[in-house]
């Protein structure tokens, strides 16, 4: 994008630097010549008036007086009927002559040498081509700096579409002051805040329908293994077809499930922990430190878990914007191998959750500071969307802790996983 722009506004310098170049540079040279040869024309007036005043008064023809209005270099002629007058020397090969008619009767003509003419002709172009050579240059940084202006912007929202796309739905405050993309990256965070909402709804859909079909499965398992240990035969068997059923939906429930995860984790993939962290350590730096604060990292080496990127950056992103917030201190982002997953946790020095709120932090629309209370919910679905869990490990300084499955070799080494894989 950013090549065809300034291509385009290159071609159009190079086009605009022709047009007006040529012609310019034809007026200059013209415009020398004509210049010379008027005033010329003027040396020669003057000296024939000159000389007409002499012979008026009858005087013998002198171009003494004549000289000073002859050009350095140049000849002098004048012809009579009697007689012809030159002074000056030869001024070689094609010179510049201009004739002017005496009243008495004759002509005063000054050739002038073509040699000086040629050289201010040469200067005058030299100048043009000069002009012409540095507007090409302005319009070639001017391209540049607006193929630059465009292109970035660009390059960034078509970024921040691409993480939405990946399941990143956290506001992106950059804007470029170009109101066309800035009413995109508007129309991208709304979208943005929709979907989060939406894949809030669908998690909490399939919770509470997972949660009341299981329930009444499993009052129905009690009522059919009740009347299958009757001692009437028919009802008995009734019962345990019945039973057998039950099971059988059971068991396409959890397949169900089992399925519906397996599509939310097929973007998941092996990452390496410690450089994910460092990245979102060096995003949040900053704002951190506009408040005073600061950030410490801690990752064990060769720590690989199996997530998808972009919804782990909005988990993380969610913690640390309410470490941000509501916290105080020192921010530690530390990530450490557990049992058999690899644990992130997020913590300050603040005041903590009070514990009457501890219950309730992950719960969608409830919030005891004021804000929308959709972020800690939505990132405990995003962790679950790849099989983790976020947990509320220390309510006094506030501690999450985000369990991650590592990564096995089979994922490392490039094998297709999924959550249905046993293992070898």
């Amino acid at each position: 994008m950013r090549r065809r722009i300034l291509q385009a506004t290159l071609l159009a310098v190079a086009v605009t630097a022709v047009a007006l170049g040529l012609p310019l540079g034809f007026s200059a040279l013209k415009l020398v010549a004509d210049l010379t040869t008027a005033d010329l024309s003027t040396r020669a007036q003057q000296i024939a008036t000159l000389l007409d005043e002499q012979v008026a008064a009858q005087q013998p023809i002198d171009l003494t007086a004549a000289r000073i209005a002859v050009p350095d270099g140049a000849r002098l002629i004048v012809r009579t009927r009697q007689h012809d007058y030159i002074y000056g020397p030869d001024p070689g090969e094609n010179p510049l002559v201009e004739s002017v008619p005496m009243v008495q009767s004759g002509t005063v003509t000054i050739a002038a040498p073509s040699s000086p003419v040629r050289t201010q002709q040469v200067q005058v172009g030299s100048l043009v081509v000069l002009l012409v050579v540095l507007s090409a240059g302005t319009g070639m940084i001017v391209a540049s700096v607006t193929a630059r202006r465009l292109a970035d912007p660009l390059r960034h929202v078509a970024a921040r579409a691409a993480r939405l796309g990946a399941g990143d739905f956290r506001p992106d405050p950059q804007r470029h002051e170009v109101p066309e993309l800035d009413r995109v990256s508007d129309a991208l965070d709304a979208s943005g805040a929709a979907l989060a909402q939406l894949v809030q709804r669908e998690r909490d859909l399939v919770g509470d329908v997972s949660h009341q079909l299981r329930s009444r499965l499993t009052a129905m398992h009690l009522r059919l293994d009740a009347l299958a240990a009757t001692d009437d035969p028919a009802v008995a068997e009734e019962a345990t077809a019945a039973l057998e059923q039950a099971e059988r939906l059971s068991a396409v429930l959890d397949d169900l499930l089992a399925a519906a995860s397996a599509a939310r984790t097929r973007d998941a993939e092996p990452l390496d922990v410690s450089t994910l962290l460092t990245e979102v350590s060096a995003e949040w730096r900053e704002p951190l430190r506009a408040e005073g604060r600061t950030l410490r990292l801690r990752v064990e080496d060769g720590l690989l878990a199996r997530a998808t990127t972009a919804r782990l950056r909005e988990v993380l992103g969610v913690l640390l914007d309410n470490a941000l917030r509501h916290g105080t201190g020192t921010v530690t982002l530390t990530a450490r191998h557990g049992s058999g997953t690899a644990v992130i946790e997020v913590g300050d020095a603040g005041p903590g959750v009070p514990d009457e709120l501890v219950p309730y932090v992950f719960e969608r629309g409830f919030s005891g500071r004021g804000s929308t209370g959709v972020g800690l919910a939505l990132a405990r679905a995003l962790v679950e969307a790849d099989s983790g869990r976020l947990e509320l490990s220390k309510a006094r300084p506030a501690m999450f802790e985000v369990f991650l499955p590592l990564a096995r070799a089979d994922d490392i080494l490039g094998v297709p996983w999924n959550i249905e894989s046993t293992p070898r």
